[in-house]
């Protein structure tokens, strides 16, 4: 819960795949309700990064590796700004980007994931047992793929609606998880997030 208030009363723009102005406008919600709708939004957007097992917003990250002299690294997050990745051995010295590539090299906005790939010559000229690398990954508020903005818009309506007490046109089931209850995410909302969820193998 705290991190949902965190990105309630950060500063900026709302922690949402979606613009609140539009959410609020779409479902007739006025500034007396902004509070509320906020709320929707941001849990909403979170229960569905949590869901997919990735972040979607445009955001810095790190990811940390052992070098085991296999020179293949796969990115966690996806997909990644163009040029914005820096990769730093031993914590201490950033690599030559000549000594390193990233694939595939189409640049940001492609939903798949992403790796670095070091050069032959990366083991003759370096000793190291570490690395991080630095880069930018997710998408910008102003360009949330339309499927992914709308299942945003129907999980936070559906929450808006539950917490109003009212019936929108999704059913929702109710499931045991361990000592507590918890609402299902709606049907429809889940086939539009497909696409989007990390594949584990």
């Amino acid at each position: 819960m705290s991190n949902v208030k965190k990105a309630i009363a950060s500063g900026g723009n709302l922690y949402s795949l979606i613009n609140i102005e539009d959410f609020k406008c779409l479902l007739g919600i006025d500034d007396r309700d902004d509070k509320i709708a906020r709320f929707c939004l941001v849990t909403s957007t979170l229960t569905i990064e949590q869901y997919c097992k990735r972040k979607f917003l445009k955001k810095k990250h790190t990811d940390y590796f052992t070098y085991t002299r296999d020179n293949f690294f796969m990115l966690r997050e996806y997909p990644i700004a163009i040029n914005s990745e820096k990769l730093i051995i031993n914590n201490e010295m950033i690599l030559d980007k000549k000594y390193y590539r990233v694939i595939p090299d189409c640049g940001s906005g492609e939903e798949i994931p992403c790796a670095i790939e070091f050069s032959d010559e990366i083991t003759r000229l370096y000793r190291f047992k570490y690395f991080k690398v630095l880069y930018t990954a997710g998408y910008a508020h102003n360009k949330v793929p339309a499927d992914l903005a709308s299942a945003c818009m129907e999980l936070a309506a559906w929450n808006y609606a539950r917490y109003k007490g009212k019936r929108v046109g999704m059913a929702g089931s109710i499931r045991k998880d361990g000592d507590r209850l918890e609402m299902a995410m709606p049907v429809n909302v889940k086939s539009l997030l497909e696409p989007y969820r990390r594949k584990t193998i």
